[in-house]
């Protein structure tokens, strides 16, 4: 594996910044605090708004996980540290709080490598584009999200290239200026040499996408240029994401299990961070 360093200047890293305080606040934060002064807000009352969080059904009617919880709290928190240091509140009621959320399994389960081919196969028979996705996290051992976040600039067809430098932001409105992230660490962002196979692949669904292009016309999300992406440009679900893999798993004859494949398949590179 080739491994370059690439990254997204601290501008944007800003404005992803602010576009998601600013939907916690307007998805969440506003709706439940909306009669309620910020004198009046009480560390109760806001240990309640997160338990509510936890307890919430989010997209794909999963509950909120930890790490959201923990996004929207630290949204809540910023702003009233703020307004202790300008003298408006005495304390912060958000300090204390305890965050429930779902925690991840300590033991992960994956799909041995002797069952991949088989897991493959149901998935193109389920649906093309999702034997895509799942077979490209196998053959790179990106995460949904940056496999998601894939837009054609960032493969190199001619020198079998792929680079990544952001996440798919499946929270935030899809719009191009919101709808994507940083990835989830600094050494996270690479160059990745993808085989042969992947590289036909690529060519292939490049395309089906022209196709859909010609026949969809202006409704065609050419704005997004996703890779990854339903029939008319626009992004894919989380939830039809996690719906497919379980849908899949059914139809063969494994567990239930929440990460796909061990980390013995495709060079020895694992699907991380399902979750």
């Amino acid at each position: 594996m080739v491994v370059l360093q690439s990254g997204s200047s601290t501008k944007e890293r800003l404005h992803n910044t602010l576009n998601l305080h600013e939907y916690n606040i307007e998805k969440h934060i506003k709706p439940h605090f909306k009669k309620i002064t910020l004198q009046k807000l009480k560390p109760l009352m806001y240990q309640k708004f997160i338990n509510k969080l936890s307890e919430s059904k989010g997209r794909g009617d999963k509950v909120y996980s930890r790490r959201t919880v923990e996004l929207i709290h630290s949204t809540m928190h910023d702003a009233l540290e703020k307004a202790v240091t300008l003298g408006k509140l005495d304390k912060n009621p958000c300090e204390g709080v305890t965050i429930r959320g779902i925690k991840k399994s300590d033991k992960v389960k994956f799909i041995e490598s002797e069952h991949i081919p088989e897991f493959l196969a149901n998935a193109k028979k389920y649906g093309y584009i999702y034997w895509f996705f799942f077979m490209f996290m196998l053959e790179t051992g990106m995460r949904k999200g940056e496999v998601g976040a894939l837009q054609w600039p960032d493969i190199d067809l001619k020198n079998g290239l792929a680079t990544v430098s952001k996440t798919l932001d499946y929270d935030l409105p899809e719009n191009p200026d919101d709808l994507f992230g940083d990835t989830k660490t600094f050494n996270s962002k690479r160059t990745l040499k993808i085989s042969n196979t992947l590289l036909a692949a690529l060519r292939h669904h490049l395309n089906v996408q022209n196709q859909n292009k010609i026949t969809l016309g202006e409704m065609y999300r050419h704005d997004l240029n996703l890779i990854m992406c339903r029939t008319d440009g626009s992004s894919i679900p989380k939830s039809s994401l996690f719906n497919s893999f379980s849908r899949i798993l059914k139809r063969t004859a494994l567990p239930p299990l929440t990460y796909p494949f061990s980390s013995t398949y495709a060079r020895s590179i694992a699907i991380r961070s399902w979750c």
